[in-house]
């Protein structure tokens, strides 16, 4: 592989990965985290931290797929879509319990903020564990690509690792995106808790639909 051929398969990676943070269920896993947030700042490293556990997954299943020979399977790859959609579920579902818990009052939202003020390893863990799940479903396409077009395991981690960087990027832009229409309500309870009931429809249909999908039509479940 010449110079010039590595250089434009790593700017091939980045901008891929820039793309891959606008897919629907990367949004919709999202919207339930970055809605809850009320700073510009916090929403963006939401999608920072979903961008780095999606790219440790996508690096782990490498190491497994390029260097220790384990064979990616569509049944493989139809499970881990699976507990994506699962996992788009239970965000969604809990976003709208809260919503219906919380109804209308301010009192009521500025008590739950205080209570996430006290959550910041779970702020932070979770973003980074549902870009996780999100990198090993994607991993399987990645790697098939990846593995077409080089042949060297430095080059195939390289293009990995930047592909990652621009899907971190994509994501902290997109998260920062996604958050100013909470941003914009924060002081209209209740068209700021409509807003997290949105997010939260987005997230369980959109679940549901992968779930069906992978379970169903690929005959996942018997």
């Amino acid at each position: 592989m010449t110079a010039v051929s590595f250089d434009s398969l790593l700017a091939l990676g980045f901008l891929l990965g820039l793309r891959h943070a606008m897919e629907a269920d990367h949004l919709a896993a999202i919207s339930t985290i970055v809605t809850e947030r009320r700073s510009l700042l916090s929403s963006s490293l939401v999608g920072a931290f979903w961008g780095l556990g999606h790219t440790l997954a996508l690096l782990i299943a490498g190491v497994g797929v390029l260097l220790l020979r384990f064979r990616l399977t569509d049944r493989m790859a139809h499970l881990l879509e699976l507990c994506v959609g699962i996992m788009l579920v239970l965000l969604g579902g809990d976003v709208l319990r809260t919503v219906v818990r919380r109804g209308a009052s301010h009192t009521h939202e500025h008590t739950a903020l205080a209570r996430h003020s006290l959550a910041d390893g779970w702020r932070v863990s979770r973003p980074l564990l549902v870009g996780m799940v999100h990198g090993l479903a994607g991993s399987a396409p990645l790697l098939l690509l990846t593995l077409t077009v080089v042949s060297s395991p430095l080059a195939a981690f390289s293009y990995i690792a930047v592909f990652g960087v621009g899907s971190i990027m994509g994501m902290t832009i997109m998260s920062a995106l996604v958050s100013v229409p909470a941003r914009l309500t924060v002081q209209f309870a209740r068209s700021n808790l409509a807003l997290r009931g949105l997010s939260g429809l987005f997230s369980v249909g959109l679940g549901l639909f992968i779930v069906y999908e992978n379970a169903v039509l690929n005959r996942l479940v018997a």
